[in-house]
C-alpha cells in the first residue's frame, strides 16, 4: 500500500540554501536583447552557446534549479547578474524581463496557482502571461523572505517534481539501500542511473552521481550484467527503458520481482524510493524496456 513521504526538516534546510542560486540567469532571444542595453554595465551577457560549454554554468545545480533542458530554442544570450540587479530595473522593464523568462521556459518560475501559501506579498516578482500569474524566483527576493515562508514555498515547489509517495522497504531490501530507501538527497547531481549502480556495487558514493547512459552501460558490464531476453523479473535485476534512438531514459534496480529501488530524476526533490513496477510502467512504459542480469 502506498504512503506518503515527506523530507526532513535538515534536507528542507539544505534545499532552501541551494534552490535559488547565488547567481541569477537571465535568458534572452536575439530580438530582446538590444531593449536591454542601458542597463548591461554591471552584467556579464554571455553568448548561449558559449554559456552552454562553460565549466562554471555546467554545475549541476545551476542545471537543475534553471532548468536548462526545458529552454526555447530562441535564446541566443545569458544576462549573469548580481543578486538584486533585476530589483533596479524600472518596473516596467523588470516586467518585460519576467514575461520573456516566463516564454524561453526559465527555472525558478511557478505558477502561482501551485502554490497552497499567500503569493501576494511578492507582487514585484510576479508576471501576468496569457492570464496566468507566475512568481518568479531570484537570490535577493529569496534571501528578504522569513525561514518559514521560504519552507512553505519550497515543499510545494518540490510536490510538482513528483508526488510524494512510496511503499514501505520491503522484507528482502539489501542492507545497503536501508540508508537510503523513501529518503531524499541533500544536494543536486544524484540520478535514477547513479541509484540503479549504487545498488548493484554497493558503492555508496556512486549514489551521489550524475551518470550518463553509455557510463551506465559500461558499469553495468564491469559487473557482470547482461541484457536477458526472460520476462520474468527477479532480485538484483536492472530494468531499463530507451527511447527511440536507443538512449536510456530511465533505470531501476529489482528488489524482488515486484518492487524496485528507484530514482525518479536528478533533482533532489526526487526521493530514493521503493516504488512497484506499476508505477514504473505508468512512469516509463511508452519507452521499450530492457532488462540485465547478474551472471551468476
Amino acid at each position: 500500500m502506498k504512503r506518503k513521504l515527506q523530507p526532513t526538516q535538515d534536507i528542507l534546510k539544505e534545499w532552501i540554501k541551494a534552490y535559488v542560486t547565488d547567481k541569477d540567469l537571465f535568458f534572452l532571444p536575439e530580438t530582446n536583447l538590444a531593449s536591454f542595453k542601458e542597463y548591461l554595465s554591471n552584467v556579464l551577457v554571455v553568448p548561449h552557446e558559449e554559456f552552454k560549454n562553460h565549466s562554471t554554468y555546467k554545475q549541476v545545480q545551476l542545471a537543475n534549479s534553471y532548468e536548462y533542458w526545458n529552454l526555447s530554442k530562441e535564446v541566443k544570450h545569458v544576462l549573469v547578474t548580481p543578486p538584486g540587479w533585476v530589483n533596479d530595473l524600472p518596473d516596467e522593464k523588470r516586467n518585460d524581463l519576467f514575461r520573456i523568462q516566463v516564454e524561453v521556459n526559465r527555472g525558478l518560475i511557478h505558477p502561482i496557482s501551485d502554490f497552497s501559501v499567500d503569493t501576494s506579498s511578492n507582487g514585484n516578482n510576479v508576471v501576468e502571461v496569457n492570464g496566468e500569474k507566475y512568481l518568479v524566483l531570484h537570490k535577493a527576493m529569496w534571501e528578504e523572505l522569513s525561514y518559514g515562508y521560504k519552507e512553505e514555498l519550497i515543499t510545494d515547489i518540490a510536490q510538482q517534481w513528483e508526488e510524494w509517495t512510496c511503499y514501505d522497504v520491503q522484507p528482502q531490501t539489501p542492507q545497503h539501500l536501508l540508508p537510503f530507501a523513501n529518503t531524499f538527497p541533500s544536494r543536486a547531481g544524484s540520478n535514477c542511473l547513479s541509484a540503479t549502480l549504487f545498488a548493484i556495487s554497493k558503492q555508496e558514493w556512486i549514489i551521489h552521481e550524475w551518470v550518463h547512459p553509455q557510463t551506465f552501460l559500461q558499469s553495468l558490464e564491469n559487473e557482470d550484467y547482461h541484457l536477458i531476453s526472460s520476462e520474468d523479473m527477479r532480485a538484483g535485476d536492472v530494468l531499463t527503458w530507451e527511447n527511440s534512438d536507443g538512449i536510456i531514459q530511465h533505470a531501476s534496480y529489482c528488489i524482488d520481482g515486484h518492487f524496485f529501488f528507484n530514482k525518479r530524476g536528478q533533482t533532489f526533490f526526487n526521493a530514493w524510493s521503493i516504488v512497484h513496477f506499476d508505477d514504473l510502467t505508468e512512469d516509463w512504459g511508452h519507452y521499450h524496456m530492457k532488462s540485465f542480469r547478474k551472471h551468476s
